[in-house]
């Protein structure tokens, strides 16, 4: 991991223009549930390209709603290679993980190995992979997705073994739920627009940790995009409720 930061610290300081791809399911798709607002990947575009002036850079979001590991390493020259990347970064496991419409049912070390392969492959691109692990869920709507917690541990210990640079979504929701009230059973209620899909600011959290994780952060003084984004979830984790009763 340290000489994939090293070697993407290096990249971005040299000025070259810089190709992002952007993959996985439909978290990383961002339709429907940002109820028309930015998803996350669109907040890195404007980060990258807005903030940082990075204005001949690319960036492609791939994913696809749906999709598990095994079907983005089928059709990996399309989702993937075809773009030339420098950075790729993937979020998955959300979908491979249920129990209930797979058939066969996919296991926690087939998967673990199908990510390990999609690293594998990137490298092999000459791109630098970036592993994230998708957002807690609710298991009170989605009972059928309880394994969420193996594929996470599962994606970072590919991490760990091959040196990948990993952005601990999940982890970052499991905190941001942590003392946000009573009743919340630590759920991140102000983050999720159903069981497991993000809504804007669950978008706006995994774009901040994200950047965070790229660096794009780093030495970034009064970013606009990066301001924005740490008030709205502030503001989610601390929303002005209930109301003041009228007279």
């Amino acid at each position: 991991m340290a000489d994939d930061r090293a070697r993407l610290a290096s990249l971005l300081a040299s000025g070259a223009p810089v190709t992002w791809v952007m993959t996985g399911d439909s978290i990383t798709h961002g339709l429907i549930h940002t109820r028309g607002a930015r998803s996350y990947v669109e907040h890195l575009h404007e980060l990258i390209r807005g903030d940082l002036g990075r204005v001949q850079d690319v960036v492609f979001n791939t994913a696809i709603t749906g999709w598990r590991m095994q079907l983005i390493l089928e059709d990996f020259e399309r989702r993937v290679a075809v773009w030339r990347p420098d950075v790729v970064t993937l979020m998955i496991g959300t979908n491979d993980c249920t129990t209930v419409w797979l058939d066969p049912i996919v296991e926690v070390s087939e998967f673990r190995a199908s990510v390990g392969e999609f690293v594998s492959r990137v490298r092999q691109l000459g791109a630098i992979p970036v592993l994230q692990t998708p957002p807690t869920i609710d298991l009170l709507r989605a009972p059928d997705r309880e394994r969420i917690g193996e594929f996470v541990q599962a994606i970072r210990e590919v991490a760990a073994s091959e040196g990948v640079m990993l952005v601990d979504q999940h982890a970052a929701f499991a905190a941001f739920a942590e003392g946000t009230g009573p009743g919340n059973e630590g759920h991140p209620w102000g983050l999720l627009d159903d069981a497991f899909h993000p809504n804007a600011d669950g978008h706006a959290a995994l774009a901040l940790e994200l950047a965070r994780g790229l660096g794009l952060t780093d030495g970034v003084d009064a970013s606009r995009v990066v301001t924005d984004l740490a008030a709205r979830v502030a503001v989610a984790r601390h929303p002005l409720w209930p109301p003041v009763a009228e007279d």
